[in-house]
């Protein structure tokens, strides 16, 4: 029995999973953030169809696609590292804040914020390596955009 043990450590794991592009991996982590309060209202649906154009410029039949594939995603996954890994491997500093922001709109869209929500736009934020004052920076910034539109 250890020698079966031991052969699976030292067995390396193969990674069966997709490839996850960072257009999936922005629509998971808005999918996540609407679905933190384990409920999806249509105003986060259209928040999210806005951010994706917004932040990846894509519209139409690609975009309900997108978040077709990103709402299976994100059921089925069982952690945010691959998706968060993803974005931080090709996005730059500013970009990844542009998407906290958008996460943090997304929030606010559905009358007031959900402390759920809010704590999983904070623990996005950490894995993708946003510091506490872009953090904050991103948190006022879709407050103004919010109170505006």
């Amino acid at each position: 029995m250890l020698a079966r043990l031991l052969e699976r450590i030292q067995t390396p794991a193969t990674d069966d999973s997709p490839e996850t592009t960072v257009e999936l991996a922005a629509a998971v982590l808005l999918v996540e953030v609407a679905w933190a309060d384990h409920h999806v209202a249509d105003a986060e649906l259209r928040a999210i169809e806005r951010s994706l154009k917004a932040v990846l410029q894509i519209s139409g039949e690609d975009l309900r696609a997108l978040i077709d594939e990103s709402r299976q995603a994100q059921r089925e996954s069982v952690g945010l590292h691959r998706f968060t890994r993803a974005i931080v491997d090709a996005w730059s500093a500013e970009q990844r804040f542009e998407l906290l922001v958008q996460l943090w709109r997304l929030a606010y869209c559905d009358a007031g914020l959900d402390k759920y929500e809010e704590a999983t736009v904070r623990k996005i934020a950490d894995l993708l390596y946003v510091d506490h004052p872009r953090f904050i920076a991103a948190k006022l910034k879709a407050k103004q955009l919010v109170a505006v539109s």
